[in-house]
């Protein structure tokens, strides 16, 4: 059975820094990408970064670029969202999720992932 657990996630100040990791069980995932997503409360869930099966690729949607980093561990099993100068507009609960399908290019649609963690909360005061 797969199991994706995300840790990491807290109250911070704005302008402050967090580091979400999300270890994935259950099979190896070495061959797919993997993705972080976050809904803010009355919003729809929307795509923050993803990474490549060797993470040589990473993207990002335009509102975090140059702030967060995307990284993985395949040897772990394990992505990292390293978030840094958060902004009281990143508050939200952050996901991360597999897509366990050959690598074809970037997806940013939810619907596309496979499997997902529980979520973590983030919370950046003003």
């Amino acid at each position: 059975q797969v199991q994706l657990v995300e840790s990491g996630g807290g109250l911070v100040q704005a302008e402050g820094s967090l580091r979400l990791s999300c270890a994935a069980s259950g099979r190896t995932f070495r061959n797919y990408a993997m993705g972080w997503f976050r809904q803010a409360p009355g919003k729809e869930r929307e795509f923050v970064s993803t990474i490549t099966p060797s993470g040589g690729g990473t993207y990002y949607t335009d509102s975090v670029k140059g702030r967060f980093t995307i990284s993985r561990d395949n040897a772990k099993n394990t992505v990292y969202l390293q978030m840094n100068s958060l902004k009281p507009e990143d508050t939200a609960v952050y996901y991360c999720a597999i897509r366990s399908r050959p690598w074809l290019g970037v997806t940013t649609t939810s619907s596309e992932y496979d499997y997902w963690g529980q979520g973590t909360q983030v919370t950046v005061s003003s």
